[in-house]
């Protein structure tokens, strides 16, 4: 998937914002990996990377044990771009000057251009905003680069160097909060280190469909589809690569949200063609939770019937022809935190299905394993599929089960399936959709409040609704909803769900609260 020219690859010092500056890069139309800053430089120019970045990190660089930076690294003749930690690193590494100067820059920083501003700041407002978060400052720029910005607290705030092709700055411009820091970002990409804007949306569906292709030949391909948009996209592009040789498996374990099996059946197949089986097992899962409310308890449950099933699935696919490929819908956030390797043949705990055993043999097919989730979601726009399952939100593999707080029964699913599609309409004809990450829907089963509805005293059960905004879901805030839309939710769903009588708002950010309740 690299362009010819090898990947931008991200050096990570421990900071919260290295997937993010991959993000960034992939913005610019460029192709970017994280790799860890425990990689030596041999294993790093093996990757043949046609520019190399130096995140932020927590670290002083003259802190004992910080993580540093192999000088020759930046003598190897490869473009490199050093962000906050990395730019101090950088400096320190050419020759210039780093010093605990006691000023200290933490947040929202003005930064001044200094002279033309060179290639990085030329042209841009004379004074603009920037994200600092710096104890050190570098004093003095090495010999031979010229000084593009300044900030109070940061004598040297950006310097450049283009017959060497190495720049870097001392904020963050891959934040939000760095209104300018794209533009310096593919600035340095495309006119510091020459790098063509390649990576796109046609690009990525191209390059994995004949990566599939080469994998699979002539064999036959099996994928768990879950109607969420990760599997939904990675089956599309197999199936786009294999066409029929391709089948998938829907499990309806009756812990979905209104409407997502005719999704599947309906819209996903029209718009793909795809070999559908759907294993209908909503009563077996209820039976296996009947009388359960250990929230991990649930989630074990869930996962264990669902192998069940879907190995039974696989056996009798079997019978039809020899399925040796298993697609998966991982992400590259997945392969990052999993520690970035190349992955496996056996289905391992930490891939996507929920926890195949061992002695379960697929070789796996991963088509999304270098794509965030923006990406994946325009990948599937690309391949035709319906809006509705592009934009899903995300939703927990255990479904509803964790929404319940209690037992799980049918009614209880029958409530909050109802009360879910009620918030799910009317954010989405607010507009919102676009705005929030995700709004789970809680039912607190096992709490029964008063209320009065007719004239009389009733005792229904609460609806907790926890709208969230978030890029990766690592951090989140509770999203500001407004309170008309509020209102009419609950308005709606203590009218039209018998069982209810009270709707209550979540308000808490993660940290310290999750994003689910269980």
């Amino acid at each position: 998937m690299p362009s010819p020219t090898g990947p931008v690859l991200v050096v990570d010092f421990g900071a919260q914002y290295a997937q993010l500056i991959a993000r960034r890069v992939r913005e610019a139309q460029v192709y970017s990996e994280v790799v860890p800053h425990t990689a030596s430089v041999d294993e790093i120019l093996a990757k043949n990377p046609s520019a190399i970045i130096l995140s932020g990190g927590p670290s002083s660089v003259y802190e004992e044990g910080a993580p540093s930076m192999d000088a020759a690294l930046v003598k190897a003749g490869v473009p490199v771009f050093g962000i906050c930690y990395g730019f101090q690193l950088l400096a320190r590494a050419l020759g210039g000057d780093v010093e605990a100067t006691g000023a200290r820059e933490y947040g929202r920083t003005q930064v001044q251009v200094a002279g033309d501003g060179g290639t990085l700041h030329h042209e841009l407002p004379g004074s603009h905003p920037t994200w600092m978060s710096h104890g050190d400052s570098v004093t003095k720029a090495p010999e031979g680069y010229t000084v593009t910005a300044t900030s109070e607290g940061a004598p040297v705030a950006g310097f450049e160097n283009l017959e060497a092709r190495i720049a870097g700055v001392q904020y963050h411009p891959e934040v939000h909060h760095s209104p300018y820091g794209q533009e310096v970002l593919r600035r340095f990409l495309h006119d510091v280190a020459g790098i063509r804007p390649q990576w796109t949306t046609s690009s990525i569906v191209e390059e994995q469909v004949a990566r599939i292709r080469e994998q699979v030949g002539d064999g036959r391909a099996i994928c768990g589809l879950s109607g969420g948009v990760d599997s939904a996209v990675a089956a599309a592009l197999v199936q786009r690569a294999i066409g029929d040789r391709l089948t998938c498996v829907f499990v309806d374990h009756g812990l979905l949200r209104a409407g997502e099996r005719g999704q599947v059946e309906r819209d996903y197949v029209a718009a793909t063609g795809v070999k559908l089986v759907t294993v209908d097992a909503r009563e077996r899962f209820l039976d296996a939770l009947a009388g359960v409310t250990d929230p991990e308890t649930k989630r074990k449950i869930i996962g264990r019937e669902f192998i069940r099933v879907f190995e039974q699935a696989e056996r009798d696919l079997k019978a039809e022809g020899d399925y040796k490929f298993l697609v998966q819908g991982t992400l590259y956030p997945d392969v990052v935190e999993s520690g970035g390797g190349e992955g496996t043949a056996n289905i391992k705990s930490h891939h996507n299905v929920g926890g195949l055993p061992d002695d379960l043999q697929f070789e796996l097919v991963e088509p999304l394993r270098l794509l965030f989730k923006d990406e994946v979601r325009r990948v599937g726009t690309e391949l035709g599929l319906p809006e509705v399952i592009v934009q899903r939100q995300p939703f927990p593999g255990p479904g509803l089960g964790i929404r319940i707080i209690g037992e799980v029964n049918a009614s209880r699913l029958e409530t909050l399936r109802a009360a879910d599609a009620i918030a799910r309409e009317e954010l989405t004809a607010a507009g919102l959709d676009g705005e929030i990450w995700q709004c789970p829907v809680v039912l607190l089963a096992d709490v029964r409040s008063v209320g009065v509805q007719g004239d009389g005293r009733t005792y229904g059960h609460p609806i907790v609704l926890r709208p969230v905004s978030s890029e990766d879901a690592m951090t989140a805030d509770w999203t500001r909803l407004p309170y008309e839309v509020l209102e009419r939710i609950s308005t709606r769903i203590t009218n039209e769900v018998a069982e209810v009588n009270r709707v209550v708002l979540d308000v808490t950010s993660k940290p310290p609260g999750t994003i689910e309740w269980e």
